[in-house]
Protein backbone atom coordinates (compact mmCIF):
# COMPACT_ATOMS: atom_id res chain seq x y z
CA UNK A 1 0.00 0.00 0.00
CA UNK A 2 1.41 3.43 -0.98
CA UNK A 3 2.69 5.92 2.17
CA UNK A 4 0.95 9.44 1.93
CA UNK A 5 2.12 11.83 -0.42
CA UNK A 6 4.02 14.55 -0.05
CA UNK A 7 1.10 17.28 -0.01
CA UNK A 8 -0.68 15.14 2.54
CA UNK A 9 2.22 14.98 5.25
CA UNK A 10 2.23 19.17 4.92
CA UNK A 11 -1.05 19.41 5.38
CA UNK A 12 -0.73 17.04 8.36
CA UNK A 13 2.09 18.77 9.65
CA UNK A 14 0.60 21.91 9.51
CA UNK A 15 -2.37 20.77 11.36
CA UNK A 16 -0.31 19.97 14.79
CA UNK A 17 1.09 23.28 14.39
CA UNK A 18 -0.88 25.34 16.91
CA UNK A 19 -2.31 28.93 16.01
CA UNK A 20 0.02 31.87 17.21
CA UNK A 21 -2.47 34.75 18.65
CA UNK A 22 -3.09 37.83 16.67
CA UNK A 23 -0.21 40.77 16.83
CA UNK A 24 -0.67 43.37 18.74
CA UNK A 25 1.35 46.32 17.98
CA UNK A 26 2.89 49.27 20.01
CA UNK A 27 0.06 51.66 19.09
CA UNK A 28 -2.64 48.58 20.38
CA UNK A 29 -0.76 48.74 23.60
CA UNK A 30 -0.54 52.78 24.34
CA UNK A 31 -4.27 52.67 24.18
CA UNK A 32 -4.42 49.45 26.34
CA UNK A 33 -2.43 51.39 29.16
CA UNK A 34 -4.00 54.82 28.37
CA UNK A 35 -7.52 53.31 29.01
CA UNK A 36 -6.27 51.72 32.17
CA UNK A 37 -5.03 55.13 33.29
CA UNK A 38 -7.79 56.59 32.51
CA UNK A 39 -10.26 53.86 34.47
CA UNK A 40 -7.69 54.20 37.39
CA UNK A 41 -7.93 58.10 37.81
CA UNK A 42 -11.82 57.92 37.45
CA UNK A 43 -12.27 55.49 40.31
CA UNK A 44 -9.33 57.17 42.45
CA UNK A 45 -11.61 60.90 41.88
CA UNK A 46 -14.97 58.84 43.11
CA UNK A 47 -13.38 57.30 45.82
CA UNK A 48 -12.42 60.66 46.71
CA UNK A 49 -15.43 62.25 46.53
CA UNK A 50 -17.56 59.70 48.32
CA UNK A 51 -14.59 60.10 51.05
CA UNK A 52 -15.20 64.20 51.29
CA UNK A 53 -19.34 63.45 51.08
CA UNK A 54 -19.06 61.22 53.74
CA UNK A 55 -16.91 62.99 56.38
CA UNK A 56 -18.64 66.52 55.67
CA UNK A 57 -21.94 66.15 53.89
CA UNK A 58 -23.45 62.69 55.37
CA UNK A 59 -24.45 62.63 59.09
CA UNK A 60 -22.49 59.20 59.75
CA UNK A 61 -19.70 61.09 60.80
CA UNK A 62 -21.11 64.18 63.05
CA UNK A 63 -20.43 65.30 66.63
CA UNK A 64 -23.78 63.72 68.66
CA UNK A 65 -21.99 63.92 72.02
CA UNK A 66 -19.16 65.17 74.91
CA UNK A 67 -17.03 63.42 77.28
CA UNK A 68 -15.29 64.99 80.24
CA UNK A 69 -13.08 63.29 82.43
CA UNK A 70 -10.24 64.15 84.90
CA UNK A 71 -12.13 66.91 86.67
CA UNK A 72 -12.24 67.43 90.22
CA UNK A 73 -12.72 70.69 91.22
CA UNK A 74 -14.52 72.00 88.09
CA UNK A 75 -17.38 70.09 86.88
CA UNK A 76 -18.45 68.65 83.52
CA UNK A 77 -21.16 70.86 82.87
CA UNK A 78 -18.66 74.11 83.39
CA UNK A 79 -16.08 72.29 81.16
CA UNK A 80 -18.13 70.94 78.08
CA UNK A 81 -19.91 74.55 77.93
CA UNK A 82 -16.47 76.37 77.73
CA UNK A 83 -15.74 74.17 75.03
CA UNK A 84 -18.61 74.59 73.73
CA UNK A 85 -17.94 71.71 70.93
CA UNK A 86 -20.56 72.18 67.78
CA UNK A 87 -23.19 69.98 67.95
CA UNK A 88 -23.94 68.52 64.39
CA UNK A 89 -20.71 69.72 62.93
CA UNK A 90 -18.88 67.50 60.58
CA UNK A 91 -16.42 65.51 63.17
CA UNK A 92 -13.77 65.86 61.06
CA UNK A 93 -14.29 69.92 60.86
CA UNK A 94 -13.68 70.61 64.61
CA UNK A 95 -11.00 73.26 65.64
CA UNK A 96 -9.26 70.63 68.63
CA UNK A 97 -6.53 73.01 69.27
CA UNK A 98 -8.67 76.37 69.44
CA UNK A 99 -11.03 74.54 71.60
CA UNK A 100 -7.82 73.58 73.84
CA UNK A 101 -6.86 77.11 73.42
CA UNK A 102 -10.30 78.42 75.05
CA UNK A 103 -10.51 75.92 77.85
CA UNK A 104 -7.11 77.15 79.85
CA UNK A 105 -8.06 80.63 79.25
CA UNK A 106 -11.11 80.66 80.51
CA UNK A 107 -10.79 77.93 83.16
CA UNK A 108 -6.88 79.14 84.52
CA UNK A 109 -7.46 75.55 86.84
CA UNK A 110 -6.86 73.66 83.91
CA UNK A 111 -3.17 72.54 84.01
CA UNK A 112 -4.05 70.78 80.38
CA UNK A 113 -6.48 69.28 78.61
CA UNK A 114 -6.39 66.54 75.70
CA UNK A 115 -9.79 67.74 72.72
CA UNK A 116 -9.70 64.28 71.01
CA UNK A 117 -11.99 63.17 68.38
CA UNK A 118 -14.05 59.52 69.42
CA UNK A 119 -15.05 58.44 66.04
CA UNK A 120 -17.90 58.20 65.10
CA UNK A 121 -19.58 60.71 66.94
CA UNK A 122 -17.88 62.00 69.85
CA UNK A 123 -15.88 64.28 71.40
CA UNK A 124 -13.72 63.86 74.61
CA UNK A 125 -12.41 66.19 76.70
CA UNK A 126 -9.07 64.92 78.72
CA UNK A 127 -8.43 67.46 81.34
CA UNK A 128 -5.47 68.01 84.35
CA UNK A 129 -6.37 70.05 87.03
CA UNK A 130 -3.82 72.69 88.40
CA UNK A 131 -3.56 71.42 92.05
CA UNK A 132 -2.54 74.14 94.99
CA UNK A 133 0.49 73.61 96.81
CA UNK A 134 0.37 76.94 98.85
CA UNK A 135 -2.45 79.18 99.73
CA UNK A 136 -2.22 83.14 99.83
CA UNK A 137 -4.89 84.20 102.14
CA UNK A 138 -7.11 87.49 100.67
CA UNK A 139 -9.42 89.22 103.10
CA UNK A 140 -12.05 86.16 103.89
CA UNK A 141 -10.82 84.30 100.87
CA UNK A 142 -7.76 82.28 100.17
CA UNK A 143 -5.75 81.98 96.48
CA UNK A 144 -4.34 78.93 95.38
CA UNK A 145 -0.80 78.81 94.43
CA UNK A 146 0.40 75.53 92.16
CA UNK A 147 4.07 74.63 91.90
CA UNK A 148 5.28 76.71 89.32
CA UNK A 149 4.21 79.91 91.52
CA UNK A 150 0.65 80.40 89.27
CA UNK A 151 -1.87 81.55 91.20
CA UNK A 152 -5.17 80.20 89.56
CA UNK A 153 -8.28 80.67 91.29
CA UNK A 154 -9.76 82.28 94.42
CA UNK A 155 -11.64 80.35 96.94
CA UNK A 156 -14.32 80.83 99.50
CA UNK A 157 -12.99 78.09 101.83
CA UNK A 158 -9.52 76.89 102.48
CA UNK A 159 -8.30 73.88 100.74
CA UNK A 160 -7.81 70.96 103.10
CA UNK A 161 -3.79 69.98 103.34
CA UNK A 162 -2.67 73.01 101.74
CA UNK A 163 0.06 75.25 103.84
CA UNK A 164 -0.60 78.79 104.08
CA UNK A 165 1.71 81.27 102.73
CA UNK A 166 2.68 84.09 105.04
CA UNK A 167 4.70 86.15 103.49
CA UNK A 168 6.29 88.80 105.66
CA UNK A 169 9.89 89.95 104.22
CA UNK A 170 11.82 92.57 106.29
CA UNK A 171 13.68 95.52 104.43
CA UNK A 172 16.67 93.88 103.51
CA UNK A 173 18.66 93.51 100.54
CA UNK A 174 16.76 90.16 100.26
CA UNK A 175 14.57 91.46 99.17
CA UNK A 176 15.13 94.31 96.97
CA UNK A 177 17.49 91.72 95.17
CA UNK A 178 14.88 89.15 94.70
CA UNK A 179 11.94 90.78 94.70
CA UNK A 180 8.34 89.24 96.09
CA UNK A 181 7.26 86.86 93.23
CA UNK A 182 10.79 85.52 93.60
CA UNK A 183 10.35 84.68 97.35
CA UNK A 184 6.95 83.48 96.42
CA UNK A 185 8.50 81.00 93.96
CA UNK A 186 11.27 79.95 96.42
CA UNK A 187 7.93 79.37 99.08
CA UNK A 188 6.77 77.19 96.52
CA UNK A 189 9.57 75.29 96.23
CA UNK A 190 10.04 74.48 99.57
CA UNK A 191 6.24 72.85 100.00
CA UNK A 192 6.78 70.64 96.78
CA UNK A 193 9.79 69.31 98.33
CA UNK A 194 8.01 68.49 101.26
CA UNK A 195 6.36 64.91 101.48
CA UNK A 196 2.92 64.25 101.66
CA UNK A 197 2.61 63.01 105.17
CA UNK A 198 4.22 66.57 105.97
CA UNK A 199 2.44 68.61 103.95
CA UNK A 200 -0.29 67.46 105.95
CA UNK A 201 1.37 68.62 109.53
CA UNK A 202 2.39 72.19 107.97
CA UNK A 203 -0.23 74.87 108.40
CA UNK A 204 2.23 77.55 107.06
CA UNK A 205 5.51 78.43 105.04
CA UNK A 206 7.00 81.67 106.44
CA UNK A 207 9.00 83.59 104.21
CA UNK A 208 10.87 86.46 105.96
CA UNK A 209 13.75 86.73 103.02
CA UNK A 210 15.31 84.30 100.37
CA UNK A 211 17.69 82.11 102.51
CA UNK A 212 15.25 82.70 106.28
CA UNK A 213 12.40 80.37 105.30
CA UNK A 214 10.24 78.38 108.08
CA UNK A 215 7.47 76.07 108.22
CA UNK A 216 4.73 76.28 110.81
CA UNK A 217 3.85 73.16 111.89
CA UNK A 218 0.48 71.59 114.26
CA UNK A 219 0.69 71.50 117.36
CA UNK A 220 2.87 74.62 117.65
CA UNK A 221 6.24 72.87 116.51
CA UNK A 222 8.30 75.12 114.31
CA UNK A 223 11.16 74.02 111.38
CA UNK A 224 13.65 76.77 110.66
CA UNK A 225 14.60 75.62 106.40
CA UNK A 226 16.83 78.52 105.64
CA UNK A 227 16.68 78.90 101.98
CA UNK A 228 14.87 76.76 99.30
CA UNK A 229 18.43 74.75 98.51
CA UNK A 230 18.63 71.06 99.23
CA UNK A 231 15.17 70.33 99.53
CA UNK A 232 14.87 67.19 98.91
CA UNK A 233 17.44 66.74 101.61
CA UNK A 234 16.50 68.82 104.68
CA UNK A 235 12.78 66.83 104.17
CA UNK A 236 14.74 63.23 104.92
CA UNK A 237 16.42 65.18 107.73
CA UNK A 238 13.50 66.27 109.00
CA UNK A 239 11.34 63.32 108.59
CA UNK A 240 14.47 61.48 110.36
CA UNK A 241 14.54 64.37 113.59
CA UNK A 242 10.79 63.84 114.12
CA UNK A 243 11.26 60.34 114.13
CA UNK A 244 13.86 60.15 116.42
CA UNK A 245 12.26 63.20 118.58
CA UNK A 246 8.45 62.51 118.58
CA UNK A 247 8.12 65.24 121.20
CA UNK A 248 10.62 68.12 120.15
CA UNK A 249 8.78 71.44 119.59
CA UNK A 250 11.68 72.95 117.11
CA UNK A 251 13.27 71.58 114.63
CA UNK A 252 16.66 73.01 112.35
CA UNK A 253 17.54 71.99 109.04
CA UNK A 254 18.67 75.03 107.85
CA UNK A 255 22.05 73.08 107.40
CA UNK A 256 21.24 69.35 106.53
CA UNK A 257 24.41 68.17 107.77
CA UNK A 258 24.39 69.83 111.34
CA UNK A 259 20.56 69.72 111.86
CA UNK A 260 19.08 70.51 115.32
CA UNK A 261 16.24 69.93 117.70
CA UNK A 262 14.90 71.06 120.63
CA UNK A 263 11.56 71.14 122.89
CA UNK A 264 10.45 74.15 122.23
Amino acid sequence: MAGPTTAQRGAAGRADTPARPPHIGPEERRLSRRTLLILAGVAAALLTAFTIWVLYGSSWLRVERVSTSGVDVLTREEVEAVAAAPIGAPLVSVDTGAMEARLRQKLPRIDSVDVVRSWPHGISLKVTERKPVLLVEKGAKFIEVDATGFRFATVDRRPEGVPLLELTPDRSASLRRFGGDRLLREAVRVAGDLPERLVKDTEAVRVASYDAISLRLTRDREVVWGSGEDGPVKARVLAALMKAAPKAGHFDVSAPTAPAVSES
